[in-house]
């Protein structure tokens, strides 16, 4: 019986972590199409997500996310530069669901935030992209291609972050 048990319980971790790895490869490369919300309500296609060539900035987030408040001010205080050397642009899309979806406009006025802030509030968009946490960020290329994408957030980490946009920006 033990021996059943070992056995049965080996395959299932075999399995769990052949699974694992498979998801891993999964990684998309390009952004999936999914319609989501402005602030002002209309739909939005996430396909719309471009700069013209230039890199692209792709942050989930939500209002009562401390880390993701935290991330998204410290690229609020350099965002002005970064765009004037690299052209980047940053979409925020807000993951507050329909409850707490109406503090999000007043929430961004107040920080004074400049980027695109869209609403994903049924987490469609979250889903399509396979993100389990936030805060989540991933870069486009000029091509719309993701090129590098990261979850958590520690001050300082913008800094890796701003390289790969002003690497991008020069292509």
């Amino acid at each position: 019986m033990k021996k059943f048990v070992w056995l049965t319980l080996s395959l299932f971790l075999i399995t769990a972590v052949a699974a694992q790895e498979e998801v891993k490869e999964k990684k998309l490369t390009t952004l999936p199409s999914v319609d989501i919300r402005t602030l002002s309500g209309k739909v939005f296609n996430t396909k719309e997500i471009t700069n013209d060539g230039k890199p692209v900035i792709v942050n989930f987030w939500a209002t009562w996310c401390k880390p993701c408040v935290a991330e998204l001010q410290a690229i609020a205080d350099v965002y002005d530069e970064w765009v004037e050397e690299t052209g980047v642009k940053l979409y925020a899309i807000s993951i507050d669901d329909a409850k707490t979806s109406a503090r999000v406009a007043p929430f961004c006025n107040g920080k004074g935030w400049e980027y695109e802030v869209l609403l994903d509030a049924n987490w469609d968009f979250k889903r399509a992209m396979n993100i389990g946490d936030v805060p989540f960020m991933c870069i486009l290329n000029g091509k719309g291609e993701i090129v590098w994408q990261h979850t958590s957030y520690a001050p300082g980490s913008e800094e890796e972050v701003y390289k790969i946009i002003k690497e991008l920006g020069k292509n």
